[in-house]
């Protein structure tokens, strides 16, 4: 019997078949970007991926970087929901009055609600019809912000163009104004003669240059002056205020180059998880910490760390000496103290010192007495069936947020962290809650490594002071952050509040801030605020839940004239990103990610220039 030709079975025929076209269509696309990319040295920007539609002359905006353009429309698309990405028109500028505009934080939608306990000062978003679809302008005769950190001494006036605390705070030394700059000396209601003293005298009590303390909380910031002298220690602190009499106070300290949004103690939790803060920080802040049975610093307590401290100065401190200076009665203070110490008392913190105008307590390292005592003590009773860090429009509760159980009374909840800077890549103990191996947190941190080499060559201004302010819109653990330390910046970690891992918690971990976010909604913080966005995957992760115009036209208020943007996503979203965005007079350019051109992850990149956009706007307005 003949031995059969096996070229003959028709299987063996179709392998070799996909395998010959297989190999032609890797050699068509490796040929095609070796010719596209020899024109460019291995130490130069990778080849930028352009679409072939161009704007009309009078909307054209030289970019800083120049490649040869390829034909980049996708040929193979996802199925995605046409109304996020739908063509939009070229977009107008809002009216003059839209300057400062924050749309959550409204103060015509804040006439709506109760005035009890300044409910109208929490977030109140728009719905999305109501939102306009225009693009917040500069105020007149806006400059680029100072470089830190000469920025934390100096700011144009005419980018903050409010005199109120200039002469409301004076004598307190908040801040001047001097021709056409403003002026932070340093002051605040507590420290009218300067940060430094106040500090020295927290110093003396809590171990501020230890590396122990690392995160603050800072409740009614002002202008951030404690925040930015803390800077001097290697301590990052959250300072927060709202929108108040106190004009555009926190916009003042985004303006000077310090992590700040705005926020209230009102009747919903704090965006952040539990155990966040190593210290907690109250200056004159007026908020009514014994009201409410407590609630206010039951909430202190549950972003404090095991550990932590809580810093009081201000009424009723020390009321004996300052009760005629605050104009109220003696007994009362007396009697507001007493109650304040009790209710510390309950919540099993241990006074450490009171010396002069400040007062500090700490939260216990664990739970184990506090339980004990709580059987015989009135104390607020402990929180059961309750997230601890759900932070996210959750109602505050007026129970204790249990610490992790521990076997021995010098155990500290959920773990010890190492002093920082150490802890910020040492896997922290949350890791093992959030299901995360130590392995995988080691990859995601090489990870971010590697991409933000490849952000620095083709956006070499990354590495070289132009940024100091940024947000990392989907900051997972807050790898991209971990990788810019080096460099002079801050970065405000958004992490969405419904994710699936509560990330935020390993955030704060690492010795880094950020926050919950909803990007359906504005984050809280004034129009241009920002030199840097980074957009990882938020346009996939919300691409069926709300509409993607609005979330750059987000971008775009937050967003400092001279700011850059980088979105980093799949290559289909990236190219119907890019369509809006030149709709918006934004002019960006895609570049494949380091994964390489096979790769669908690409990044759209933003370059603003002050240059271009004044040429811009007279066209515009002509």
């Amino acid at each position: 019997m003949a031995t059969p030709n096996p070229l003959k079975n028709p299987l063996l025929g179709l392998l070799l078949c996909v395998i010959l076209f297989s190999f032609s269509y890797i050699l068509g696309i490796q040929i095609s970007f070796f010719f596209n990319s020899a024109t460019t040295s291995t130490a130069s920007p990778p080849p930028p991926l352009q679409k072939k539609s161009q704007p009309p002359d009078c909307l054209k905006l030289n970019f800083s970087i120049s490649s040869p353009a390829l034909d980049f429309e996708p040929h193979h698309p996802l199925p995605l929901p046409r109304e996020p990405l739908k063509d939009v028109p070229f977009l107008d500028f809002c009216p003059p009055n839209f300057t400062d505009y924050c749309p959550c934080r409204d103060p015509s939608r804040e006439m709506l609600f109760p005035f009890e306990r300044f409910l109208g000062r929490e977030r109140h978003c728009p719905p999305p019809n109501e939102k306009p679809k225009c693009l917040v302008p500069r105020p007149a005769g806006y400059k680029n912000p100072f470089p830190w950190p000469k920025s934390r001494d100096y700011a144009w006036f005419k980018n903050v163009p409010f005199k109120k605390l200039t002469v409301s705070k004076k004598t307190q030394n908040w801040v001047r104004l001097e021709g056409d700059l403003l002026v932070f000396p340093g002051g605040g209601t507590s420290f009218p003669k300067g940060v430094k003293g106040y500090v020295d005298e927290i110093r003396r009590i809590v171990p501020l240059k230890s590396g122990v303390i690392r995160t603050v909380l800072d409740v009614g910031c002002g202008v951030a002056s404690f925040g930015a002298f803390l800077m001097d220690y290697n301590i990052l602190t959250m300072s927060i205020a709202p929108s108040d009499i106190h004009e555009a106070q926190v916009q003042f300290a985004l303006e000077r180059g310090l992590p700040a949004m705005l926020g209230i103690l009102s009747s919903h939790r704090l965006p952040f998880p539990s155990r966040s803060f190593d210290m907690a920080h109250c200056s004159r802040c007026l908020v009514k910490w014994t009201h409410y049975d407590g609630l206010y610093l039951i909430e202190i307590d549950r972003v404090l760390r095991p550990g932590g401290y809580w810093v009081l100065s201000g009424p009723p401190i020390n009321w004996k000496v300052n009760y005629k200076g605050w104009e109220r009665q003696a007994q009362d203070l007396e009697q507001e103290q007493i109650t304040l110490e009790d209710l510390a008392r309950r919540l099993c913190w241990k006074k450490v010192a009171e010396k002069g105008r400040i007062a500090v307590w700490r939260k216990p390292t664990n739970h184990i007495h506090c339980i004990k005592k709580s059987r015989t003590w009135k104390s607020p009773s402990f929180c059961f069936q309750n997230d601890p860090d759900a932070g996210w429009y959750k109602k505050m509760e007026p129970c204790i947020t249990s610490l992790p159980n521990v076997t021995d009374i010098h155990d500290i909840s959920g773990g010890s962290l190492e002093k920082w800077p150490k802890r910020l890549n040492i896997p922290p103990p949350r890791i093992r809650s959030e299901g995360m191996s130590i392995r995988a947190f080691g990859e995601d941190s090489q990870l971010w490594q590697r991409r933000v080499r490849h952000y620095g060559i083709i956006l070499k201004s990354l590495t070289r002071g132009r940024y100091r302010n940024i947000m990392d819109m989907n900051a997972g653990i807050g790898g991209f952050a971990a990788a810019l330390t080096k460099y002079p910046v801050w970065v405000m970690n958004a992490v969405p509040f419904d994710a699936k891992k509560n990330n935020l918690s390993i955030v704060y971990e690492r010795g880094l801030i950020g926050t919950y976010m909803d990007w359906c909604e504005a984050f809280d913080t004034y129009p241009r605020t920002y030199d840097l966005i980074h957009a990882y995957g938020i346009f996939s992760m919300y691409m069926n839940r709300c509409n993607a115009l609005n979330i750059l036209l987000e971008m775009y208020r937050i967003l400092r004239p001279e700011g850059a943007v980088i979105i980093r996503d799949h290559v289909d979203i990236i190219v119907k990103l890019k369509d809006i965005t030149h709709k918006m007079r934004w002019d960006g350019k895609i570049f494949h990610s380091e994964n390489g051109p096979l790769h669908p992850e690409k990044i759209l990149l933003i370059i603003l220039n002050s240059k271009h956009l004044k040429g811009l706007c007279n066209c515009l307005y002509s």
